[in-house]
């Protein structure tokens, strides 16, 4: 048997896709694979990408591929999947989570906390750029679009003093780079980072019960309540919010931070519930912060992100 797999043309997108086709081949060594390169709005537009209003720029075209047969699926970032997909298309399988977390990256070798008073952050997240903002209010944080290994040749470049970006790239890639990782508390991810999302049609059978082969039962728990606080609270890359899941001894732990764009405020919400109520759980946290002013804390987001833009 032979599958399609659509992916972006990336070097990132493109290793992640071939570390699945390793993984598939382990488990049925017969089975063949082709990779159909798909370009996206989001490799095309080269604006910030929290000024682009629109979910998924970096799949949507993918994953029409695969609803309309050209693929057999589709391997993403999971961040980069909304948390609703098309009625015909389902997340099959959700492979082992890589470090979630963000790095920093500087030219001379500091932290973000020892950076000198000016130096100019880069970042392709408005989550990480407030983020930076209420860690290090005196410097500069202003947008960097490319690749992991644009954005870090810019830094090196002297274009950037530094840069943050998620670890899981640099893993993946197997980049020999210096950095600083960034704590959780400090640097919540956006709701799914560092896994891998494979989307199908619902009604491939087969081919779902081959992707499910490589889920990884603790990693797709952690995601979907990620992912359902999302679906409750609407955020995206226009709307800062960190949020992390995980195993903690026999229960499901969701933390999530929300930010106003100016990074003035903050709340956060964290809870847990049984292993199997992923979805409840992110439901029950997205309730709360509605309880506690979410609506208020979001209602400037727009007019701050256009003045950030303008920097």
């Amino acid at each position: 048997m032979k599958y399609l797999i659509g992916t972006r043309g990336s070097l990132l997108s493109l290793t992640q896709t071939n570390w699945v086709v390793s993984k598939i081949k382990n488990k049925s060594p017969q089975t063949e694979f082709e990779i159909v390169t798909i370009k996206t709005q989001g490799d095309t537009d080269a604006r910030p990408l929290f000024t682009i209003n629109q979910k998924g720029i970096f799949e949507k075209e993918i994953d029409r591929a695969v609803a309309e047969k050209k693929v057999d699926f589709a391997v993403h970032s999971l961040k980069d999947v909304p948390a609703e997909l098309p009625e015909d298309l389902v997340l099959a399988s959700v492979p082992k989570r890589e470090e979630a977390n963000d790095v920093f990256i500087a030219n001379d070798g500091s932290t973000l906390d020892t950076i000198k008073k000016g130096a100019v952050i880069g970042t392709s997240s408005l989550r990480r750029a407030v983020q930076i903002i209420r860690l290090r209010p005196d410097v500069i944080v202003k947008p960097i679009r490319g690749n992991i290994e644009t954005r870090i040749r810019k830094v090196h470049d002297g274009e950037f003093d530094g840069v943050v970006l998620a670890q899981a790239g640099i893993s993946r890639l197997g980049l020999d780079v210096k950095f600083q990782r960034l704590s959780l508390d400090e640097f919540p991810p956006s709701p799914g980072q560092g896994a891998l999302g494979i989307v199908s049609r619902k009604d491939n059978v087969q081919l779902i019960e081959l992707l499910q082969q490589i889920e990884d039962p603790e990693t797709r728990n952690a995601i979907e309540a990620e992912r359902s606080l999302s679906k409750f609270v609407d955020s995206g890359c226009r709307f800062p919010v960190g949020a992390f899941a995980h195993k903690d001894n026999d229960r499901l732990r969701l933390k999530v931070i929300v930010y106003s764009v100016d990074g003035s405020r903050s709340i956060m919400v964290e809870k847990d519930s049984e292993i199997n109520q992923a979805n409840e759980l992110g439901r029950q946290v997205a309730t709360e912060l509605k309880e506690k002013g979410i609506s208020d804390i979001a209602k400037n987001w727009r007019e701050k992100v256009e003045e950030w833009n303008s920097k």
